[in-house]
């Protein structure tokens, strides 16, 4: 099995040739924070300044949504992952859709 270990937000990797697209590849997480670290961030916010609280959140989604694309690209059989992005939605209040998506393609080296 070929591994993913290629990622770019570009269209083009330097230095590889993509020789076969093999289509949209994505991973995706719904987070929510407990009711202890909304209260926690809350009072953050009274303060002002960075939230770490939600910081930590919002960056370990990311992190699940990024490696599940990856999976989802090993199972495509890719070894590289182009036009990589992030979105991110509110599905409800406190609660927030993080999603990583790229297009799955095989390169070769140059």
């Amino acid at each position: 099995m070929v591994e993913t270990n290629l990622i770019t937000t570009s269209n083009a990797l330097e230095g590889y040739r993509i020789s076969k697209q093999l289509g949209l590849v994505r991973g995706i997480t719904v987070r929510s924070r407990s009711a202890l670290g909304n209260i926690a961030g809350g009072f953050m916010t009274l303060f002002g300044g960075r939230s770490t609280i939600y910081t930590q959140l919002c960056e370990q989604a990311r992190e699940e949504a990024l490696q599940l694309m990856i999976q989802h690209g090993n199972e495509m059989g890719c070894n590289a992952i182009i036009n990589m992005r992030y979105d991110a939605n509110e599905v409800m209040n406190g609660v927030t859709e993080v999603l990583a998506y790229g297009t799955a393609v095989i390169v070769e080296k140059i």
